[in-house]
């Protein structure tokens, strides 16, 4: 579930770089062995846990990505979608 999740944000994350500036978000990276690599993802063993990274078009790649490389991924966090709760009532 933690791989979706992560997938997820950096779908987004990617997809929204574009339109960020660079000083106004905070950047990432993880570094470990490539398990997979499809057109839309690369997975990535960090410890125990598996990272799957979103990447699309935009993406720059330095090198020849393939599984068994130890790579170093940048990445940004946007969100995706904000849903607001309401509050408890005051008394």
């Amino acid at each position: 579930m933690k791989s979706i999740y992560v997938a997820a944000v950096c779908g987004a994350i990617l997809l929204g770089a574009a339109t960020l500036r660079a000083d106004d978000v905070k950047s990432y990276q993880v570094t470990g062995p490539v398990l997979e690599v499809t057109p839309t993802s690369i997975t990535v063993q960090k410890g125990d846990d598996k990272w799957e990274i979103a990447r699309n078009k935009d993406t720059k790649i330095n090198g020849n990505v393939k599984v068994g490389a130890k790579v170093t991924i940048h990445y940004t966090m946007t969100a995706t979608e904000v849903e607001v709760k309401a509050g408890k009532a005051k008394k």
